[in-house]
């Protein structure tokens, strides 16, 4: 596995979330993070149901209560702790995790 660092954890809003993308050679990843209190996950940007990109505005993946995230497709809405669907047309499917790490305020993925 590769480790890459994304940005340090002030950047990201409290809850909030941010998107990344980047080549590691002639791969392309599309992910995201999300932001409650000094807990961080982070997701494939990719919803189960369509494979396309969850963000309805550029780093923008919550719902408006900041409470889920939401599919701007569909308007799936997925538990932030563990990516699980509660609504939408791919209930009981779950968003892909990635392993996030936060040391010294700075976080960091792997993949």
């Amino acid at each position: 596995m590769s480790r890459r660092v994304l940005c340090r954890l002030d950047e990201i809003p409290d809850p909030g979330s941010k998107g990344f993308e980047f080549r590691e050679g002639d791969m392309l990843y599309a992910l995201f993070v999300v932001r409650v209190g000094e807990r961080v996950v982070a997701y494939e940007n990719s919803c189960p149901h369509t494979d396309g990109p969850l963000d309805w505005m550029p780093g923008q993946f919550l719902a408006p209560e900041k409470d889920m995230i939401q599919c701007a497709t569909h308007g799936a809405l997925f538990r932030i702790e563990d990516g699980h669907c509660l609504a939408g047309p791919c209930t009981g499917e779950n968003l892909t995790p990635l392993p996030v790490h936060v040391e010294g305020g700075t976080v960091a993925v792997e993949f």
